[in-house]
């Protein structure tokens, strides 16, 4: 995959995207600096997974699972629940989140949330990994730094997704999305229900996202956060909600672990 700066969208120090290739400035030296901080200073790493861990939906994209959601909202005579943007949601947690806002508590949201723990479970065989997540998860848990996966996809999903791929040693602590959907990201509950776990202290932990969902989450909850874009639009949200340092591509995360001592 041929990398490149995903550009600047605003003016500022903490506006660049480091990048391996991007012109050595003194805003990107800034960057540099502050991500190799965040990366030495951490010693508990809360991952989201679909994103910095990898594509979840590659081979099962989420929109065609969120348009089978709305789909099944239909069959069951729900179908007026929803606004016509809900209907047209790229993303199935945005119908999902509809119908738990009204009908908070019922076991038509238990139904449809157990529907789609299915299909996620369904696109694990298909997903595809992000580009240096693997060895940099190989590489810097074998530091001594303690992993967890605090994800708004299901548990079940992440923990089959690492098995997968080998790295369920890496990740003895997976937290995702509950039956109860208030818990989801942004509010920081699967951040504590980690932290607690793993006896972490809040200042040597970093969250690893790609939402601006994870950065209030990982405000909320006190720890470091670093935003990780695949592109230009999501470098922008990140960067919008106030994230300060994002990458572009996990190899930079990965050139600084192999420099820890």
């Amino acid at each position: 995959m041929v990398r490149r700066p995903l550009g600047n969208h605003h003016d500022g120090p903490d506006t660049l995207l480091v990048t391996p290739e991007t012109t050595h400035t003194e805003p990107v030296t800034a960057e540099t600096t502050r991500l190799a901080s965040l990366v030495s200073s951490a010693r508990y790493v809360l991952w989201d997974m679909d994103g910095p861990i990898c594509r979840l939906f590659a081979g099962y994209p989420a929109h065609e699972i969120a348009g089978e959601l709305v789909h099944k909202i239909d069959q069951l005579g729900m179908g007026g629940l929803l606004t016509e943007q809900e209907r047209s949601s790229d993303d199935p947690h945005g119908p999902l989140g509809a119908v738990h806002e009204r009908r908070r508590g019922s076991d038509l949201v238990l139904e449809l949330e157990e529907w789609l723990t299915r299909r996620e479970l369904q696109a694990v065989p298909k997903a595809r990994p992000t580009p240096y997540a693997d060895p940099l998860i190989r590489t810097w848990s074998s530091l001594g730094v303690r992993f967890a996966i605090t994800t708004n996809n299901a548990a079940v999903a992440a923990a089959a997704y690492v098995e997968s791929r080998g790295l369920a040693d890496c990740f003895p602590h997976v937290y995702g999305r509950t039956p109860n959907l208030d818990l989801m990201k942004p509010n920081p509950y699967c951040l504590e229900e980690a932290i607690k776990a793993m006896g972490a202290v809040p200042s040597a932990t970093l969250m690893i996202g790609d939402t601006a969902t994870d950065l209030e989450a990982a405000r909320q909850a006190g720890v470091s956060f670093l935003g990780y874009a695949r592109n230009t639009r999501k470098e922008r949200i990140l960067r919008e909600a106030g994230a300060e340092v994002v990458v572009g591509s996990m190899e930079q995360v990965l050139d600084v672990v192999r420099t820890l001592p």
